[in-house]
């Protein structure tokens, strides 16, 4: 049981994305929602590291979770806040860089590349706690310094595939 305690928290992240479809933004039964499916997210993979049950299958699992929650989560929170034109074109940009080194890790080693590096850690984090800062201070000031890393941390990811190395 212990050897899946990682992957059933992850499941639950999922369970817990698909949840927060039914709430407002904002309100407090979304918080609640989208604080657990953070915190899953946070400590999914230490439980797995700590309980020597690491998988291909639970890095996989957690990668989709990871995304359902991206995506619920836009679905709800896109339509409540003003998003101006131009942090959708940088949001784009990242995008497209994101997609090509997708693409390129895909073409270069036949296999999906994930790299979990400490910059893509910080712009998750920074993502994860936009929600909770958006009511209290202006989103083109907050969209500035979260864009400019997610740039610099997508950018550095390409590096890490196109030079074939891992993040120390």
């Amino acid at each position: 049981m212990t050897k899946h305690i990682a992957n059933i928290l992850t499941g639950c992240r999922i369970l817990g994305s698909i949840l927060l479809l039914f709430f407002p933004a904002f309100s407090v039964a979304f918080y609640i929602l989208y604080l657990f499916c953070g915190f899953s997210d946070m400590v999914d993979g230490t439980i797995a590291r700590k309980t020597n049950s690491t998988s291909k299958f639970g890095s996989q699992l957690d990668t989709i979770a990871d995304l359902i929650f991206v995506v619920a989560s836009m679905i709800r929170l896109l339509p409540a806040i003003h998003i101006p034109q131009w942090l959708w074109i940088w949001g784009g940009a990242i995008a497209v860089i994101k997609i090509s080194n997708i693409i390129w890790g895909y073409v270069s080693k036949k296999q999906f590349i994930s790299l979990h590096t400490t910059m893509n850690k910080v712009t998750g984090l920074l993502l994860f706690l936009l929600p909770l800062i958006i009511p209290f201070w202006e989103l083109n000031y907050i969209a500035i310094a979260v864009c400019s890393i997610a740039t610099l941390s997508a950018i550095q990811e390409g590096f890490y595939i196109i030079l074939d190395s891992e993040p120390k």
